[in-house]
């Protein structure tokens, strides 16, 4: 049985210094002052009788016992806000499914999976679909704490999947691509030390895809180029890459149309011999659903299918 002396309040302020890796911006969010959200943790802290977060020189990280708690205080306070938000929704039936979408499956998995899931809907108890994209470390995170039903995408490098299921889909590589018309569209094969003459448009720092361009760059002794645009917008990338000469890094599932239609194309120099594991993460710990679980087949038949490509 939950201890009477946990109140609400504690376990709304422990959540969002958890999400923010700060007592002040925690607080601003929860329109409260600081010392106010410190005596919250501090109550929470001398209830459970163990330290729930230390300090660090980027901010404040949980401890392995303010791990614990995240893991089942997140998903249970996200259930209590669906059940809350369900009474308001009963009479009409409107329900959500919150899926987080990495670059990986932007394009074309994704977008296949929500239209068949759509089409197959009856028209009764239908579900809508939000669609939050990201970094892995952000998205993780935020399926830790109960607000995404799942996340979707090339994840298994990330450090925050811990204690999270994931679900092999397909393997998806990099590769390296530039504007139909590039100096080194047709070169056969490309050094890699020809690369490095040009821009580059590839995933930020402190992403997943990120760990692989810098493991490509230490396997072939080279250095990032000068001129780099980091992002994981693919709009954004696909237009600078047309439109320059530039470089681009990117989920061969990301550039399948445009290199299929002559748009695009991959250069020859393979960026990963069979790339990384593409798939779904859920959170045990959250409270079992059909809905998610009836997605999840309908994203295992739209892989099965080979609608996207893989290696």
């Amino acid at each position: 049985m939950l201890n009477a002396r946990i109140k609400l309040r504690h376990l709304m302020a422990f959540l969002e210094v958890a999400k923010r890796r700060s007592f002040a911006r925690a607080a601003e969010a929860l329109a409260i002052t600081q010392p106010g959200i410190s005596k919250a943790i501090r109550e929470l802290e001398e209830i459970l009788q163990t330290p729930l977060f230390e300090r660090t020189s980027q901010g404040v990280s949980l401890t392995q016992a303010g791990l614990t708690l995240l893991r089942h205080a997140g998903p249970a306070m996200r259930a209590l806000d669906e059940g809350v938000s369900a009474i308001g929704d009963a009479h009409h039936g409107g329900r959500w499914l919150r899926v987080g979408a990495l670059s990986t499956v932007e394009s074309r998995l994704l977008p296949v999976a929500i239209q068949r899931w759509h089409s197959a809907s009856t028209g009764q108890h239908d579900t809508s679909v939000s669609v939050v994209t990201g970094a892995s470390a952000y998205l993780l995170s935020r399926l830790r704490l109960g607000e995404l039903d799942m996340v979707v995408g090339r994840m298994t490098e990330a450090r925050e999947i811990g204690d999270l299921y994931f679900e092999h889909l397909y393997y998806e590589p990099l590769v390296i691509v530039a504007r139909n018309g590039h100096p080194l569209a047709q070169v056969t094969p490309v050094a890699a030390s020809q690369l490095i003459a040009y821009p580059w448009a590839l995933p930020p720092p402190q992403t997943t895809l990120r760990q692989q361009v810098d493991s490509f760059c230490v396997r072939h002794a080279i250095t990032l180029p000068p001129l780099l645009l980091e992002t994981l917008s693919l709009p954004v990338s696909y237009r600078y890459t047309l439109e320059s000469d530039a470089l681009w890094i990117a989920p061969r599932e990301a550039v399948s149309e445009e290199l299929e239609s002559g748009l695009l194309k991959e250069l020859a120099l393979p960026f990963e011999a069979q790339g990384g594991s593409v798939g779904i993460c859920t959170n045990v710990s959250m409270t079992k659903s059909l809905t998610r679980d009836a997605f999840c087949e309908t994203l295992r038949q739209v892989a099965a299918e080979r609608i996207i490509p893989r290696s």
